[in-house]
């Protein structure tokens, strides 16, 4: 019996023989269909302690790649996340590439059509990916230990994702700087005061920063946000650069980005009662044609940890406090945690809101953050 050429050698050879053989539809290696059959036959939490997957994933090989999104390739969340993961783990060859989700996405879509995947794991903000991957059946059902402490929006009840860690977006201001004159909500923003001192991501290049901006203009109106084009923000790609702006003194406010609600120096957020802000569970999942699907396991079971989890940030565990002064975020009905995978999933109304916000902001300028990948990064 003839096999499928490996994932290596299609690369090897040109996405243009791979493509043939991708119509021919994808086969998962016999070791994820075993673990897809197992996990989802079973239904049950692994019961693997993280010691004993990291053991089980050296005999698999040791090697894991993930696509995360993210803004920056070497800084940021998916840098902390590659570096914590070395040190805990540091005989596994983890490759964790960064790119803006909206990238990654079409760019694994792109690997299936030519039956060249190279990710074992994906984490992106893209949530509507997961949805569809999963009626695909691209995504292993599999039921990492925690599974049942998550937030129960923060899980698929089959296993097909999880989501590993909470993110929010608001408007932010330099403590110092703002003063006693520091914006109450998102409604002072309009204030003369702040005109030229606002730094914001492009809402029409970020979806996260769209819901955010589509929220606002729900609540205040189209003239209202006028108002703020008038306002002549500073706008930059990555939902760092808001901060980084007010850092470098450029601006004094933020939009579209996050920062500690509790902070007493450096840069605050706000998420004052009865004005919207905007959260969710970032969400992972374990490809079916996973090439290292223990490591891959091992990556899950550890993002959810509560050695990984405990922090001063929102947790996606029900049984980890939230940071003191704060309520879990699902509490709070402004975070709209709900509101964001109902708005990803309508791609026409994004796609327009895309196209308006243009019209008030001008287009997106400059090259990527993360840089250009290509299309098999992590090969």
């Amino acid at each position: 019996m003839t096999s499928l050429p490996s994932r290596r050698r299609l690369l090897a050879t040109g996405a243009g023989a791979a493509l043939s053989l991708g119509a021919l539809g994808t086969t998962a290696s016999p070791a994820s269909a075993a673990s897809a059959k197992s996990a989802t036959g079973s239904g049950s939490e692994e019961t693997r302690t993280l010691d004993e997957l990291y053991q089980d994933a050296l005999a698999e090989g040791g090697k894991l790649v993930v696509y995360a999104g993210g803004d920056l390739a070497d800084a940021g969340s998916g840098a902390s996340a590659r570096n914590a993961f070395r040190a805990r783990f540091p005989e596994i060859d983890l490759q964790l590439i960064v790119d803006y989700s909206k990238y990654h996405d079409v760019r694994i879509d792109n690997q299936f059509a030519t039956d060249t995947l190279v990710p074992d794991v994906v984490q992106l903000q893209t949530l509507q990916d997961f949805t569809r991957w999963k009626r695909e059946g691209r995504l292993l059902h599999y039921k990492p230990a925690g599974f049942s402490k998550l937030y129960k929006k923060f899980r698929d009840s089959d296993g097909a994702w999880i989501s590993a860690a909470v993110i929010a977006f608001s408007y932010v201001y330099d403590i110092a700087a703002a003063g006693a004159n520091a914006p109450r909500s998102p409604l002072d923003l309009i204030d003369p005061r702040w005109k030229g001192k606002v730094a914001s991501s492009y809402p029409h290049d970020d979806d996260a920063v769209l819901y955010l901006y589509a929220l606002y203009a729900e609540k205040y109106g189209w003239d209202w946000m006028a108002a703020l084009a008038a306002q002549q923000p500073q706008f930059a790609r990555g939902s760092f650069s808001p901060s980084t702006a007010i850092n470098n003194k450029t601006a004094v406010v933020g939009l579209g980005t996050g920062a500690s609600a509790t902070a007493t120096t450096g840069i605050r957020m706000g998420m004052p009662d009865g004005h919207p802000f905007m959260a969710w569970g970032q969400r992972l999942a374990i490809f079916k044609q996973a090439a290292n699907p223990t490591a891959a396991k091992l990556f899950l079971n550890w993002q959810i940890s509560t050695e990984r989890q405990t922090s001063n940030s929102w947790s996606v565990r029900t049984d980890i406090a939230a940071p003191t002064g704060l309520r879990p975020v699902w509490e709070y009905p402004d975070a709209n945690v709900d509101g964001f995978p109902r708005f990803m999933e309508d791609r026409a109304k994004v796609e327009r809101l895309k196209q308006t916000f243009a019209l008030y902001f001008g287009e997106v300028k400059g090259d990527p953050t993360p840089g250009w990948l290509g299309l098999h990064p992590g090969a």
